[in-house]
């Protein structure tokens, strides 16, 4: 039996973008009947182990889901194997991911607006030094992101493992 597909969303402190994105991939998967390995992960190490922003949870349980368990962490060198998808939230994560990447690296690297389509090249708002409306703006991208990239990865499974 295939592995379900595993993915990994990284922001910069994991405590806005990343676990929305997380959250609402998990709730895609969920609606599609996928079962998916999902986790999010910072590059920058201000808020380790921390739960998400409180306005990112704020947003995530408007929708009817809770994410105040997840607790903030560092992208790990065997993530890059672990993980099928590594998926950037901004062009800035993008960067930081592929200068991280080991060079034998299994994962695929991409930024999560690039799976919808016309929206190749653009980043999920940041919403950390905004209002409430920039953390709505941010669900939004996150879960136009999370389907599309469910879609993808149907298509990919099918194609991997057509008989």
């Amino acid at each position: 039996m295939p592995q379900p597909p595993a993915v990994l969303f990284v922001c910069l402190g994991n405590i806005c973008r990343s676990p929305l994105a997380e959250a609402a991939f998990r709730a895609a998967a969920e609606r599609e009947g996928l079962t998916v390995e999902v986790d999010s992960a910072g590059l920058g190490r201000w808020h380790l182990g921390c739960p998400p922003d409180s306005r990112s949870q704020a947003v995530a349980r408007r929708h009817g889901i809770e994410i105040g368990e997840r607790r903030a962490r560092l992208v790990r060198r065997e993530d890059f194997y672990r993980f099928d998808h590594i998926v950037g939230l901004d062009q800035d994560n993008l960067i930081g991911l592929r200068q991280l990447a080991p060079a034998d690296a299994t994962a695929t690297i991409s930024l999560l607006l690039d799976h919808v389509p016309g929206r190749k090249g653009q980043s999920v708002r940041d919403p950390y030094y905004e209002d409430e409306s920039a953390f709505a703006d941010a669900w939004r991208d996150a879960c136009e992101g999370a389907d599309a990239l469910i879609t993808a990865l149907k298509a990919e499974m099918g194609r991997k493992y057509e008989p």
